[in-house]
């Protein structure tokens, strides 16, 4: 009889700490901003497109543009991606545009905004993220 009552036990220790373990899964690592818009250029934005990367917004006083990326969580096999920057308000389409099928990331693209605020997106196979009427200066 302590046989069975110390193997079912046992079990039920086993059978926690599995789903303690299914349960605690790592997140998806994030995208992070590798200097795809060139020397000089920081990031002084970003947005979640989904769970599936970020849209970074970068810029630099030396040229005085704004640059946009859109990456994914991390590199893989050939999807729709996209990125797109233009002056606020934005109309109907992206003035600065760049979308393909990509590996990793969309842009960079490029524009000068003195005085003005930017309108920015990111999107990965129809997840958008991004900002609207932003960083204005």
């Amino acid at each position: 009889m302590k046989l069975v009552k110390k193997a079912t036990v046992t079990a039920a220790c086993a059978t926690a700490v599995l789903a303690a373990t299914l349960t605690s899964a790592q997140p998806a690592l994030a995208a992070s901003y590798g200097g795809e818009c060139g020397a000089g250029y920081g990031v002084v934005n970003s947005a979640p497109i989904g769970t599936k990367g970020t849209v970074f917004l970068t810029y630099s006083s030396s040229t005085g543009k704004n640059c946009v990326v859109a990456k994914r969580n991390s590199v893989g096999s050939r999807v729709l991606i996209e990125a797109g920057l233009g002056l606020n308000p934005v109309g109907t389409h992206w003035p600065q545009y760049d979308g393909g099928n990509y590996t990793s990331y969309a842009g960079p693209i490029y524009i000068s905004a003195a005085g003005r605020c930017v309108d920015w997106m990111g999107r990965i196979t129809g997840t958008e993220g991004g900002k609207r009427g932003t960083n204005c200066g």
